[in-house]
């Protein structure tokens, strides 16, 4: 599916007897996700000052990382300016997950190009246009465009699994 593959999983509901669960299987599920209205991700940035920030934001997950479109005078825009370290939480349908990393300005026309395919699939119009992504609306709370692009390089996940078989892993990429 990607290139992804973790360099360390760790059980970490082990005491209960859980098994420990399977990568493949939690990508599959955040690849399979569809953002749109009410299936927001929700990304925790840090301000300058050191206070804590979160806003919820559309993404697509595509190669292994996730993205996500932001204007370029947003809190989370300023933010990860200072500090590009960040948390991203989801719930997803019988799974909850937490992702850290680092997101930064994606400005590769080719990645563009197909993140904004990624976003046309779910239903947002988005288009690549040069360095930045443009449509004719997006959320309320999005400003005008054009907006920047965003990839959220992933460092950790942890997944807890809502049903059978239950189970709680974190696995390490870096």
């Amino acid at each position: 599916m990607t290139e992804l593959k973790p360099l360390k999983t760790k059980n970490l509901d082990a005491q209960y007897g859980t098994v420990t669960l399977e990568w493949d299987r939690i990508e599959a599920a955040i690849a399979a996700f569809r953002a749109g209205p009410g299936r927001s991700w929700f990304l925790g940035t840090v301000r300058p000052d050191g206070r804590p920030h979160a806003a919820g934001f559309g993404h697509v997950w595509h190669e292994g990382a996730i993205f996500f479109t932001t204007h370029p005078e947003a809190q989370k825009t300023r933010n990860l300016r200072a500090d590009p370290r960040c948390t991203v939480s989801a719930g997803v349908e019988d799974w909850d997950f937490v992702f850290e990393g680092e997101a930064v300005r994606e400005t590769d026309p080719a990645v563009l190009a197909a993140v904004t395919a990624r976003y046309r699939e779910v239903g947002w119009p988005a288009e690549a246009d040069g360095d930045v992504v443009t449509a004719p609306y997006s959320a309320p709370s999005a400003g005008s465009g054009p907006w920047h692009l965003y990839r959220v390089t992933v460092h950790t996940v942890v997944a807890t699994a809502m049903k059978e078989p239950h189970g709680v892993t974190k696995w390490w990429f870096c």
